[in-house]
């Protein structure tokens, strides 16, 4: 199984990293500020692109290519090691909370410093970097400014905006596109061995986010709650329905959240006790619950992230609603992403104008903005849902 076989709509990127990987050696530091369409290899890689268009995905395949013995293809145990992240040339840094923490990252930059034991290169991927504050990652920059011989770093965002100017000078870009629905769906059906029909609709509905088609063509409750989603705010008639609404969606945006964590919050508490040579549901010793309190902290913030991400999930759905109402309203219904509301989105546009329409989804964008900057969803929320009153 080739590193790249997982990957969908990306064909210029993969040709990069590509004729990357199957280079000697790693060119010297300045390479980094070379055109993206360069073969040659350099130290430090960042990987933008919109959300759901494989950044990660493609990060790890790249990493498989430069860690496996002999072929930029990648062999078939090193792709099982870095799906595990247990290869011993591999570290990842993410975070499951809001940011990336300052004493994770110095982990990661001492760590950096060590030679590969077995590979050609030590790899280290780091997701989610636009999660870094300006002072944390002044503490990467200076990793990077001074990389060893044979440390390569892969770092994914959003876009290049999202990371320091210091930073952006020292790495080599390559933005991916959003991959077409058609390529998400045939993903799926490769994938997840769901039907033609299914995989189209997720993948659609998802806008081409990968990761959240996957959740939608294989999971019926998450189908649901969009569904839910979409009505509830098609029927706001007056404010204090924008009031109720706003609720019930944060309701729906926790349980998602909760459905998405719940099993993992299980399965790492049981693995800690099992580690810890706890008995499922003993009495655990008092010397022993301080690392279970550590757990459960870390399991609140990816809570709370989990939460913001539900929240922002229902955003990205209205605000598709919303642009399929102004569709409708100017004659495009073909280009209309909600066509199993079809009816409902002609009915929406007779109570309102085109106008009417931007305008909510300039409020869309802005309650976004606010959630991002630690204002209350429910009142962020509420702004919102008072600007899609339809009599």
């Amino acid at each position: 199984m080739a590193a790249w076989d997982d990957l969908t709509g990306q064909a210029d990127a993969i040709a990069i990293f590509r004729a990357a990987a199957a280079r000697p050696g790693i060119d010297s530091p300045e390479s980094a500020g070379a055109s993206a369409e360069s073969a040659s290899m350099t130290h430090a890689w960042l990987i933008t692109g919109p959300p759901g268009s494989g950044r990660s995905n493609l990060a790890f395949a790249f990493a498989t290519a430069l860690l496996s013995p002999g072929t930029p293809e990648g062999d078939e145990a090193t792709h099982r090691q870095v799906n595990a992240r247990t290869h011993p040339d591999l570290t990842v840094l993410s975070t499951e909370g809001v940011i990336i923490k300052m004493g994770t990252v110095k982990e990661v930059v001492a760590r950096s410093q060590y030679s590969p034991s077995m590979s050609r290169y030590r790899v280290i991927v780091v997701e989610d970097a636009d999660r870094m504050v300006e002072r944390t990652s002044n503490v990467l920059l200076k990793a990077l400014e001074e990389p060893p011989e044979r440390t390569v770093w892969i770092l994914c965002a959003p876009s290049e905006a999202d990371l320091l100017p210091t930073i952006r000078s020292r790495v080599r870009s390559v933005r991916l596109r959003v991959p077409s629905v058609d390529d998400v769906a045939a993903l799926l059906v490769k994938r997840n061995g769901v039907d033609a029909e299914t995989a189209e609709r997720a993948a659609r509905q998802a806008q081409s986010h990968i990761g959240m088609a996957q959740r939608l063509a294989t999971n019926a409750d998450a189908r649901d709650r969009r569904d839910e989603t979409l009505r509830a705010a098609l029927g706001i008639r007056g404010v204090s329905q924008a009031v109720t609404t706003a609720a019930r969606l944060l309701a729906i945006a926790g349980d998602d959240a909760k459905a998405f964590t719940e099993e993992q919050d299980a399965a790492e508490r049981a693995g800690v006790l099992r580690s810890l040579g706890v008995e499922p549901g003993g009495n655990i010793p008092p010397g022993l619950r301080g690392q279970l309190k550590a757990l459960e902290d870390d399991q609140k913030r990816r809570a709370t992230r989990g939460l913001r991400d539900g929240i922002d999930r229902i955003l990205v759905d209205l605000a598709s609603l919303y642009r399929d109402v102004m569709m409708v309203q100017l004659g495009r219904e073909s280009t209309v992403i909600n066509r199993e509301l079809l009816p409902e989105l002609r009915t929406a546009s007779t109570s309102c104008t085109a106008a009417q329409s931007v305008a909510t989804l300039d409020a869309i964008a802005i309650s976004r903005q606010r959630i991002e900057s630690n204002v209350a969803p429910a009142l962020a929320l509420e702004a919102m849902l008072v600007t899609a009153i339809r009599r």
